[in-house]
């Protein structure tokens, strides 16, 4: 006997319906962006507005103007869309109750993962680009996330102290010094009045190179505010010849994939004119082209 026969069926009804007044104002108004909820008896706002409240009581005639913004107040992950959904790709279907509501409108909600949704989250509402009158209007829901502007701004004037004010000038002499530690020889830069590990006095100043070794770095991928320079650009933490604590400063003059660990590095130095009391002498640091330092030789300065 052979395999019984299938083939896909429709099942499809088409009929026009009347809304009514209340419904078909509400789906009037999507038409235009306009979200609207209508009062109870006894001051609530449903949205979706309906005829009638869940008591069986007819609603008031007064309508209220909502904002496009809620909260999911629950979920359910669609990971393979039907033909008929809203979206074409895995989205939620949530329960989202408008800011200024008392009830939820169930609709999708597009967060990209099931990972990104999260009950109580906020979302807003994103509108189709063709609007027919009905509840599609509302192509879905999308997290939303308020951000603000807010700059700060401080004036005050900086007193860095003998020590810094020594190294602050000599770089604007176009050089590095350390304080040495009395008690163990170890170089601090920038100097400072006392070792850290000890707390004895460490005033003795000695010149350094403008020559290290790469210790660690990252590259910044990542646009923030307020940023100097057009990412992608490295960052790295720099141990001079000499000094026994890293200096950070930009790492360049190399393809970022070749920027590794133990890399011997010298600085590259703005021109003489434009040298003042500030590291910003100095564009970068780049490779001097000697062979790798051993690990081993800057492991305890990481």
């Amino acid at each position: 006997m052979s395999e019984p026969l299938r083939a896909p069926y429709v099942l499809e009804y088409t009929f026009r319906r009347t809304p009514g007044p209340i419904m078909g104002r509400f789906l009037d108004g999507l038409r235009y962006e306009t979200l609207e909820g209508v009062k109870t008896a006894d001051g609530r706002v449903l949205f979706p507005p309906r005829e009638y409240d869940e008591t069986g009581t007819a609603v008031t005639n007064e309508w209220v103007t909502l904002r496009p913004f809620g909260t999911v107040r629950s979920w359910s992950w669609v990971e393979q869309p039907r033909t008929d959904h809203p979206l074409s790709k895995p989205f939620a279907w949530a329960l989202v109750q408008l800011d200024g509501a008392d009830t939820s409108i169930v609709h999708a909600v597009d967060a990209g993962d099931a990972k990104h949704m999260k009950t109580g989250m906020r979302v807003r509402v994103r509108w189709a680009h063709h609007k027919s009158g009905t509840v599609k209007d509302i192509e879905c829901f999308e997290p939303h996330s308020l951000v603000m502007p807010a700059p700060s701004r401080l004036e005050f004037e900086v007193y860095p102290g003998r020590h810094y004010t020594a190294y602050l000038k000599a770089l604007e002499e176009g050089r590095f010094i350390g304080g040495k530690s009395g008690a163990d020889g170890k170089v601090y830069v920038p100097p400072r009045a006392a070792d850290p590990t000890n707390g004895q006095p460490a005033t003795e100043y000695v010149d350094l190179a403008d020559t290290g070794v790469l210790t660690t770095f990252t590259v910044v991928r990542i646009p923030f505010p307020g940023q100097k320079l057009d990412p992608p650009y490295c960052f790295g933490a720099i141990v001079l010849d000499g000094a026994d604590m890293p200096i950070y400063h930009l790492i360049s003059g190399v393809p970022y994939d070749q920027i590794r660990m133990g890399m011997r590095v010298k600085a590259k130095w703005k021109p003489r004119e434009q040298w003042g009391p500030s590291l910003e002498n100095i564009l970068y640091f780049e490779p001097t082209g000697e062979p790798d330092v051993p690990f081993e030789d800057y492991a305890e300065h990481l």
